[in-house]
């Protein structure tokens, strides 16, 4: 036991804080939509409306999963097998770009390719086609759901093939096997057990999907149970409707999380950082031009959209948006509601792993305890079980009866995106402590120091890298967020995401793709800056 027992029992104070207060915001929002008007929620539910919303959620997450990661394995293949590919490096980290940048803004670079006026249709309006590629409906979704997907099933189908010891690679060259052999004794053991729980997830995030949808799914006829929603609240306020589809849409999530629950989790993608093992295979000339066109076509594919983002937001007057009252006006919302969402998810995330840790001290937890700490890691998780949407709903009809819901908009924001970044920050942060916890315990323990001293002398000095980390990878987040403002969004709370979509909507296309850019450019750096730091604290 190296905490004191003062320090045991405040880790458990801050855990049991944690956990019921982001119980209780849950709580609050699921009880809300339970108890408004069941009778017409109920009636909502058995509509041929209802369950068309479903089967396309179910259709259109179930074909993207299969196009992600189906085409993301040749392209993992090929990356393991050609270690000295060209630019390799450079095209690893390429793969985590769409993960760091906001949905909305890699939604305008894929119009700006494949819309009715990009390139692509440009390209077969020249060679006589007339328009045979629409951006819009299940098309635009399958597309946009491959572009921000194949990259994380990528990386992680990569890094379960890094994994693979070198003597594997030796043998089966000292053995003269064929490819075929290779992926059958080789290569395919490596991946199986990882691909139904990659599968799983990007399943996940496409039934959850709703700003791509929002953006391209071109009318009633492609809209998700998400989408459905919001619409039902902010066009057409039906709250019946939308008490049913949100109870479906928990349904849906619980679930997909019990299924995932069940298979093996892929490891962080960040695993896959250009450690490679020597490879004797695949020097035949077809398998090396198969290799380079499936890794170049992969490049292209998503090199195409941020440049369309680049050139796009440079035609546009940076100059006069940057200084315009709403642009001012929204970035320092944007800002106000990122930096609170990114303190609060510190906050939060600090104290469930203090209770954690507590219990872990104790030299014979009790049923009880290990009840609790099991609680508090579900606590992190909660957002994936309740969608911000649905949160965002059964908060609407709470709040609704005090008057004007705006003005509890921006603390819902930054408690929902607090939500959202919670996960992600979790990965950052526990390993660092536990790791950290594990280094200088007993010599703090042998010096006397506790409390704020040993903050300030022992954790600050290290944990100070990862806490920048988790801080902006959770403003980032929350800077590009359009799911948690959408419905509150009014004249009264415009962030950047909103403005750019507003923007949009009004077909001012040329400031759309101007703060676009600005944002875009915004959350990168943010992004940059959090990996920057993270590996610095790896390497450390």
């Amino acid at each position: 036991m190296l905490l004191t027992r003062g320090e045991r029992r405040r880790g458990i104070a801050w855990g049991l804080m944690s956990f019921a207060s982001i119980a209780l915001f849950v709580a609050i929002a699921v009880v809300a939509l339970l108890s408004w008007d069941a009778d017409g929620a109920q009636s909502r539910l058995f509509t041929a409306y209802t369950w068309r919303i479903l089967r396309f959620t179910l259709w259109q997450a179930m074909l993207s999963t299969l196009l992600s990661v189906g085409l993301a394995l040749p392209v993992a293949l090929a990356l393991a097998r050609r270690p000295d590919f060209p630019c390799r490096t450079w095209i690893v980290r390429l793969l985590a770009l769409p993960m760091g940048l906001p949905v909305l803004i890699g939604a305008l670079g894929l119009i700006g390719i494949w819309g009715r006026q990009g390139l692509i249709n440009g390209l077969l309006l020249t060679l006589g086609l007339d328009q045979p590629i629409s951006i819009y409906g299940l098309s635009g979704i399958l597309l946009a759901h491959v572009f921000f997907n194949l990259p994380l099933a990528t990386r992680l189908l990569l890094a379960a093939l890094e994994r693979q010891p070198a003597e594997y690679w030796l043998l089966s060259a000292s053995l003269g096997m064929k490819p075929l052999s290779v992926f059958r004794f080789v290569e395919w053991p490596a991946v199986k057990n990882v691909i139904p729980g990659i599968g799983a997830l990007v399943f996940m995030l496409c039934a959850t999907s709703f700003t791509l949808v929002l953006l391209l799914g071109g009318g009633p006829a492609a809209t998700t149970l998400e989408v459905a929603i919001y619409q039902s609240l902010r066009f057409d306020f039906d709250p019946p409707r939308a008490v049913a589809l949100a109870l479906l849409q928990i349904v849906i999530t619980g679930v997909i999380l019990l299924g995932m629950a069940l298979l093996p989790t892929p490891d962080d993608p960040g695993a896959a950082s250009g450690r490679t093992s020597r490879r004797f295979d695949g020097q035949a000339l077809s398998v090396r031009l198969w290799d380079s066109f499936a890794i170049l076509a992969a490049t292209v594919f998503l090199i195409m959209p941020l440049a369309s983002i680049l050139a796009a937001g440079l035609r546009a007057n940076l100059w006069n948006l940057a200084s315009s009252a709403a642009f001012l006006t929204a970035a320092w919302t944007s800002f106000s509601i990122a930096l609170s969402a990114g303190m609060l998810t510190i906050v939060t995330a600090l104290a469930i792993i203090a209770g954690r840790e507590a219990v872990a001290d104790m030299k014979k937890p009790a049923a009880s305890a290990r009840g609790f700490t099991a609680m508090l890691a579900g606590t992190s998780s909660l957002v994936l079980l309740v969608p911000p949407v649905v949160l965002g709903t059964g908060w609407f009809l709470v709040l609704r009866p005090l008057g004007d819901v705006g003005r509890f908009a921006p603390l819902l924001v930054a408690v929902i995106n607090m939500l959202m970044a919670l996960p992600f920050v979790m990965r950052v942060l526990e390993p660092a402590i536990e790791t950290h916890r594990q280094r200088t315990a007993r010599l703090s323990a042998s010096l006397g120091l506790s409390g704020p001293s040993r903050l300030w002398h022992i954790d600050l000095p290290v944990l100070l890298k990862p806490l920048a980390t988790a801080l902006s990878f959770a403003m980032a987040l929350s800077l590009g967020d359009l799911g948690a403002v959408a419905l509150f969004g009014s004249n009264d709370l415009v962030t950047l995401p909103w403005l750019v979509y507003s923007r949009l909507s009004s077909y001012r296309t040329n400031d759309a793709d101007g703060l676009a850019l600005m944002l875009g450019i915004i959350c990168l750096l943010l992004t940059i800056l959090g990996t920057t730091g993270r590996r610095g604290a790896e390497n450390g």
